[in-house]
């Protein structure tokens, strides 16, 4: 049986994306850095906002979030 790759997308609040996927954390720190582990918002912004708030496309977070069910770590 298998199973089907989780999907991320642009919306989805960061707090949610690390719940759901442990290895996300590191590409979150790479692309917002530390500081967002110990911000109230991310419980409540979405990677998109994020993006925007670092001055970045959210679509490359994304595909990176999504490569990780395709690497075995």
């Amino acid at each position: 049986m298998t199973t089907a790759a989780t999907r991320f997308n642009k919306d989805m609040n960061i707090g949610e994306v690390m719940r759901m996927h442990p290895q996300a954390e590191k590409i979150i720190e790479k692309y917002f850095g530390k500081g967002c582990f110990t911000c109230p918002g991310m419980k409540m912004e979405s990677i998109s906002f994020g993006a925007m708030m670092h001055n970045m496309d959210p679509d490359p977070i994304v595909r990176e979030l999504n490569a990780l069910d395709s690497q075995r770590l």
